[in-house]
């Protein structure tokens, strides 16, 4: 487990985004953890921050809005936001309803502009005081991720889902094997090696030196998928957590677990999986309507019952995070707006009964020192435009929280919607007082 550290430098206050810009980067205290705490320098750590998986494809030359991500850095900031769950890069990039252009077009080439594009939005974030956690690698078929691998290693083709006749059983089917695929495993090791061997080119910091990484993240939700697979989903879960660890002592390490969700649906098993000492702070995920918890054609009946099951699924974790002694953050959680339109114009009073909800037993947590200490809502679209008669993406158009294969403005949090980030930085207050 990481020490506690002294504060390299004081967090920078919010500016208007022209002076923000104008200023020199300055360190930052470094995140660290004791028990079931996160540390700002010598102080607890709790925050209400976001997905922003794409930030770094929106902070590139080419594909990207260099003045949109400086506007949006700007109003979360100004709500209290200073914790941001992004995606380090995509995969392949080939596939319909895959993120495009990808990191790695194949496997081992990198495209120099998103990497560029990683190193502004990381040096933008320091210039306010802001923290990323970095995810490598991605469970599902949105941004390529392990089957990309599998593909480019002999597999067969990647059975997208999102593509008839292929299944979402035949997918994970699929994506299962890549526990046990060595070379699949030594081409993400190697990637692994390639980002945290990297220096910012804005700011000339060592990525494994600079504070304004939070933590390394093995991948977005990656599932043991059956119980008979532990044995190899946690061999290979501790190797990568071992090469991150031997690369960076600085950072935190996190595996981007949806929690029981993830681990066959048994509890234990998460708590198995994860007790490992390398591994320093806990995950969690909860969609309601994806779960098949809320129906958005019955709210009355079902978001009730919904707000009871998602706070009993986060009692459950911090049980399993107090025996383990390590802090556990909820790192998403959404849920549509009224009808599930996907106009902005549409009510989110659902939405911001869900939100204030988790938001309360967050503030019971740390009023009351238990290790449920963060969250991050899916996700910030900003100032996005989506097409809300078909919500499909299409390249070239704006990137929103939500990711190609899902319509556009499902679960995003606009930054017209005004009462849901009221909230956010209400709570954001509330917890840090």
């Amino acid at each position: 487990m990481k020490t506690i550290l002294k504060t390299l430098g004081i967090a920078m206050a919010l500016q208007a985004s022209v002076s923000c810009i104008a200023q020199k980067q300055l360190d930052q205290p470094l995140i660290t953890v004791k028990g079931t705490e996160f540390y700002k320098g010598g102080k607890p750590y709790h925050y209400i921050g976001t997905n922003y998986w794409y930030g770094a494809l929106l902070a590139s030359k080419d594909v990207g809005d260099r003045k949109r991500l400086a506007q949006e850095l700007d109003m979360l900031k100004a709500d209290g936001v200073d914790n941001l769950r992004i995606l380090v890069g995509a995969e392949g990039g080939e596939q319909d309803f895959t993120v495009t252009p990808a990191l790695q077009p194949k496997q081992s080439e990198y495209n120099q502009n998103l990497l560029d594009g990683l190193d502004y939005l990381i040096s933008e974030m320091s210039k306010r005081g802001m923290y990323a956690v970095l995810y490598l690698n991605n469970n599902w078929e949105w941004s390529g991720g392990m089957s990309q691998y599998l593909e480019w290693n002999g597999y067969g083709p990647l059975p997208n889902p999102n593509i008839k006749p292929n299944t979402w059983p035949q997918f994970m089917e699929y994506t299962k094997q890549f526990h046990k695929c060595e070379p699949c495993i030594e081409a993400f090791n190697n990637h692994i090696k390639y980002i945290l061997g990297r220096t910012n080119a804005y700011s000339n910091k060592k990525y494994t030196e600079d504070t304004t990484i939070m933590a390394w993240q093995v991948a977005n939700e990656p599932r043991v998928f059956t119980a008979d697979n532990e044995e190899a989903f946690t061999k290979w879960l501790n190797g990568v957590v071992d090469v991150i660890d031997d690369l960076d002592k600085k950072h935190l390490i996190c595996t981007g677990s949806e929690g029981k969700a993830g681990s066959a649906d048994d509890t234990a098993i998460f708590e198995r999986t994860h007790n490992n000492p390398k591994i320093d702070y806990l995950t969690m995920h909860i969609w309601p309507k994806n779960w098949g918890w809320y129906k958005h054609d019955n709210p009355a009946a079902t978001l009730p019952a919904s707000i009871t099951r998602t706070v009993a699924y986060i009692d459950e974790h911090i049980a399993v995070a107090q025996r383990l002694d390590k802090p556990i953050v909820l790192e998403e959680f959404g849920l549509p707006r009224e009808g599930e339109s996907l106009s902005k114009k549409t009510f989110t009073a659902d939405r911001d009964a869900f939100y204030e909800a988790i938001f309360e037993r967050l503030e019971k947590s740390v009023k009351n020192k238990e290790a449920f200490a963060a969250l991050n809502f899916w996700g910030y679209g900003g100032s996005g435009k989506n097409n809300p008669d078909d919500g499909k993406w299409k390249k070239g158009d704006d990137f929103t929280a939500d990711p190609p294969q899902e319509p556009q403005g499902l679960n995003s949090v606009f930054s017209t919607d005004t009462s849901t980030l009221k909230l956010v930085k209400e709570y954001n207050r509330k917890i840090r007082k």
